[in-house]
């Protein structure tokens, strides 16, 4: 009986570690491709593919000169602090949506 929950529990901790890579740019793919039966998963990797598509617009403005150095400064730390609640609920277990993006995220469908 004890030996199952430890079973349990080390495929619950693969299944976050797997969760947490959705927030680390496009290693969101990574939890699309390895745990297709994981909604966890899936949740995170879609709010992680919505954060990856808004770093790339961010790289793009970033490239408008002074203005553009600005609101990328400022987006790069507003990605950063969204990255980080996420992994935080990734460790929490939790499925709630990202401020922001979150809304995005359930647009998806696969």
């Amino acid at each position: 009986m004890e030996e199952v929950t430890q079973k349990e529990e080390k495929k619950e901790k693969s299944e976050n570690l797997i969760a947490i890579l959705s927030y680390i740019g496009i290693l969101f793919l990574i939890p699309l491709l390895v745990s297709k039966d994981n909604t966890f998963a899936k949740f995170h990797a879609k709010q992680g593919l919505v954060l990856f598509i808004a770093e790339i617009a961010t790289s793009l403005i970033a490239w408008i000169p002074i203005i553009g150095w600005f609101i990328g400064v400022i987006a790069w730390i507003i990605w950063l602090i969204l990255s980080i609640i996420g992994i935080i609920n990734v460790v929490n277990g939790k499925q709630v949506p990202l401020p922001v993006i979150g809304k995005f995220a359930k647009k998806f469908k696969f």
